[in-house]
């Protein structure tokens, strides 16, 4: 044995010394490819640097089949796959395999006041607010790519309460709503996303003109706001419909992290759909979006909305103010037709900033040679692809004729709907709709 390790290290010392190594006496900076290939150019052969090595008799390590057919694998770990994005908000998702699948446009109440906390309104990319009547607004929230999640304790305060409720009932899965019954705008909105919706039923000359819809009712007679979706139910929903959505379906929003340039101040926006249904929406800094407060249903007290899922406040990057066409035909049956709008005037308001956009849903290639509609467009005047903020994004739909201006700092209603201050960025919009 001692006598095959000895003729071992031989040979290995053997073929060792048959070899020229150039050792650097420095560490040299790492080159890219180019660098290289210039480098090489420019070098005289001298003593210190061999002409050619191509004839040292040096034993060469065989090449892995599996690196070769496959570069990826040796510069994965270095190099790894862009994030999928989510087109509707530019921002990585977990579940990419999700966007093939039609996005859910869910109803949500706003009132009775007892419906808030919402669930699940922090996780929907976009959401459209919109008046139904009698000064009340409701939500058509959009889920699309991630679901929405429970939240869950994580360190010692989970073990905790996994010990405490060893043996007993676990809560539900997370849920969706409460879920109201569907309004005429709805159907624009699934057409131009391709999706499906969800609602607690409908009034007959509402319901014959949706496409793609679920009704989902509560289990409690004496409560309008008990219908509620778990998320499992609404992922299979959306797996059960059979469809998937073609590519480039959804892709046509832009989005850029950086701040505008230009556009007016804009910490506040203030927006009075009627006395007891008034909104606030105001930048934090800290985190870089509005948070939404609303008013109790008594015009004075403005409690900040939060999510029942998470506790979170609902924040949201950008917050738009979309002018479009309201046609009332009775009091609670007011349809705004959003499909093939040639241009229609917008408000951004991102970053503390607010700016003059526009908005469009005009045929273009995909649209003529598809045949299908594809989301709102966000442009400047010249056409151009306006970009959002990457994040969520709350569409307040208003009439063209809607009236905004620069009020004071306050939460009385006399002094907002009076105060005129060119200037302070609080920003103020009369929501009034002619019947």
């Amino acid at each position: 044995m001692m006598m095959k390790r000895i003729l071992i290290y031989w040979l290995m010392a053997t073929l060792l010394a048959s070899c020229t190594f150039s050792i650097p006496l420095t560490a040299a900076p790492a080159q890219s490819d180019a660098e290289q290939a210039a480098a090489s150019d420019d070098v005289t052969p001298d003593e210190n640097h061999p002409e050619s090595t191509a004839d040292l008799d040096c034993p060469q390590s065989e090449p892995d089949d599996d690196a070769a057919s496959n570069p990826d694998s040796v510069t994965g770990m270095q190099n790894p796959a862009p994030a999928v994005l989510n087109p509707l908000s530019g921002l990585p998702v977990q579940h990419p395999e999700n966007l093939l699948l039609p996005p859910a446009l869910v109803s949500i109440t706003n009132f009775p006041p007892t419906a808030r906390p919402q669930a699940g309104l922090s996780f929907s990319p976009i959401v459209f607010e919109l008046f139904i009547g009698d000064g009340m607004t409701r939500y058509l929230a959009i889920f699309y790519g991630d679901y929405p999640e429970a939240a869950a304790p994580s360190g010692s305060s989970a073990d905790l309460q996994n010990d405490l409720t060893e043996g007993m009932p676990q809560p539900a899965p997370a849920s969706v709503g409460p879920i109201r019954s569907g309004r005429l705008p709805y159907e624009s909105v699934r057409q131009l996303y391709n999706g499906f919706i969800v609602m607690a039923s409908a009034y007959s000359e509402v319901a014959e003109q949706m496409g793609d819809y679920v009704n989902v009712f509560g289990d409690d007679k004496t409560d309008v706001n008990s219908a509620l979706i778990p998320v499992e139910d609404l992922h299979q929903i959306a797996q059960e419909t059979g469809k998937e959505l073609p590519v480039g379906a959804l892709d046509v929003m832009h989005f850029d992290g950086q701040p505008p340039k230009s556009g007016k101040p804009a910490p506040s926006l203030w927006i009075f759909y009627a006395y007891k249904n008034q909104v606030f929406w105001r930048y934090n800094e800290a985190d870089g979006s509005y948070h939404r407060w609303q008013d109790n249903a008594d015009g004075q007290t403005f409690i900040e909305q939060t999510d029942r899922l998470n506790g979170e406040p609902l924040t949201y990057e950008n917050v738009i103010v979309l002018f479009a066409d309201h046609e009332v035909t009775r009091k609670y049956l007011i349809d705004i037709d959003l499909t093939y709008v040639e241009r229609g005037k917008a408000l951004l308001f991102r970053d503390g900033i607010m700016q003059e956009i526009y908005w469009t849903t005009r045929s273009a290639e995909y649209e003529k040679t598809t045949g299908k509609l594809r989301p709102i467009r966000f442009i400047d005047a010249d056409g151009n692809p306006f970009p959002l903020k990457p994040g969520q994004t709350w569409i307040e739909l208003v009439p063209n004729y809607t009236v905004y201006w620069e009020t004071v700092n306050s939460e009385k209603y006399n002094q907002l709907v009076a105060g005129r201050s060119k200037g302070s960025g609080y920003w103020g919009l009369y929501f009034e709709l002619d019947d």
